[in-house]
């Protein structure tokens, strides 16, 4: 499953409509190895060292500026041909003159004299994550440019997913369980965290993944750390499991995790993981088109009031997915928008700092009109039959 170049062609169209709506005379979307999103969402092109901007013009096709190392991959993964090396956005970070002998160089206030052609007003998406550098060389390409942050194009057209999209995601999920398998299977009293993590890696990237986004685990005591990377603790009898695979596969990440204790669980571990098995069943009901997603969150927040737990939830349940992790929508007890089909979400059923342990559910759903499909099918079935209980 793949993003054709039509699908890349219809995006940049939507991008150009939208620059005429707000009076904008071209776009940058930037983009590293940490926030790929966007400039992937235009590009397909994801960095690794090297840092990338595609310029976007009112009309024609953009060009890709990125650094001397990155360039012919940068031309393997691009769908757009006008890919241009600039100093600016070299790899590395340091005092020393690095010579690329063999590279020719273009420059900001090239590219944007193509892009602006005499106008003034350049959108930048990216402008929180951007290094400051790099957004005053942009200013300062051009002595009359405006810089004006324009996230929100991409926000609004990235939220709803188109059916390649969906399937990208569903590639995702199957890989993503992959890896959970074997990390349920490899989380067991004698193995260190590290060899249950490495092997739900391995497992998920020989299933086609290209890439482990992220890998959150932690065993016993260590499930208190929420966001703790695994250690070579061994696993002892009794221990509360927590891991979070963030698993990517042509950009598109899902993020699956599955509570359950490493040999025999207390009465007090059953009770936690039976109250967020309950919130992430009541969750269920809530994902379709139209439901207003605020009354989701209360709904979860009222499994934790009954089971008194309200001290242990400490953020929302559910947050959009897609070419990031954790992207809109995002919503809190008191948002007031609908669900939409073609949205995509990962629930974020959490409870952190019980005596028993902390630990959250999580996993992908598509938001359809009259209900929802999962996209990580063996952690729903989990769910349901609560196999470790």
């Amino acid at each position: 499953m793949k993003i054709p170049k039509a699908e890349f062609i219809e995006r940049i169209q939507a991008v150009q409509k939208l620059l005429d709506q707000k009076n904008l005379d071209g776009l940058a979307v930037y983009g590293d190895e940490y926030r790929k999103e966007n400039l992937r969402y235009v590009c397909n092109f994801w960095p690794i060292f090297e840092r990338g901007i595609l310029f976007i013009p009112r009309s024609g096709e953009p060009i890709l500026a990125g650094a001397p190392e990155g360039e012919l991959y940068a031309k393997e993964m691009s769908v757009w041909k006008d890919v241009r090396n600039v100093k600016e956005l070299a790899c590395v970070s340091v005092p020393d003159e690095i010579d690329y002998s063999l590279s020719s160089f273009s420059s900001f206030k090239e590219i944007i004299g193509e892009l602006l052609n005499g106008r003034t007003k350049l959108g930048v998406v990216g402008t929180t994550d951007i290094p400051a550098p790099i957004l005053r060389n942009l200013s300062s390409a051009n002595s009359s440019i405006e810089i004006i942050p324009a996230d929100e194009i991409l926000i609004k057209l990235r939220m709803i997913k188109s059916s390649n999209e969906i399937s990208c995601l569903k590639a995702c999920g199957e890989m993503a369980c992959k890896g959970y398998e074997a990390i349920i299977s490899n989380s067991v009293p004698g193995n260190s965290e590290r060899k249950a993590a490495a092997a739900g890696e391995a497992a998920a990237l020989s299933a086609g993944a290209e890439a482990i986004n992220f890998h959150v685990y932690g065993s016993g005591d260590r499930t208190h750390t929420i966001i703790g990377r695994p250690t070579d603790k061994v696993i002892q009898d009794g221990d509360m499991i927590m891991s979070a695979l963030a698993v990517q596969y042509e950009g598109y990440v899902i993020t699956v995790e599955y509570p359950f204790v490493a040999g025999k669980a207390s009465d007090e571990q059953k009770f936690l993981l039976d109250t967020l098995f309950d919130a992430a069943n009541e969750q269920q009901k809530y994902l379709q088109e139209g439901v207003i997603t605020g009354e989701m969150v209360q709904a979860v927040k009222a499994v934790y009031k009954r089971h008194n737990f309200e001290q242990y939830d400490v953020y929302p349940p559910l947050h959009g997915i897609g070419l990031a992790e954790a992207e809109s929508p995002y919503p809190d007890e008191h948002s007031e928008y609908p669900f939409m089909a073609g949205m995509c979400v990962n629930s974020d059923i959490s409870l952190f700092g019980h005596p028993a342990g902390s630990n959250r559910i999580e996993e992908g759903f598509v938001i359809q009109q009259t209900n929802y499909e999962s996209l990580t099918p063996y952690i729903r079935k989990l769910i349901e039959e609560k196999h470790n209980l």
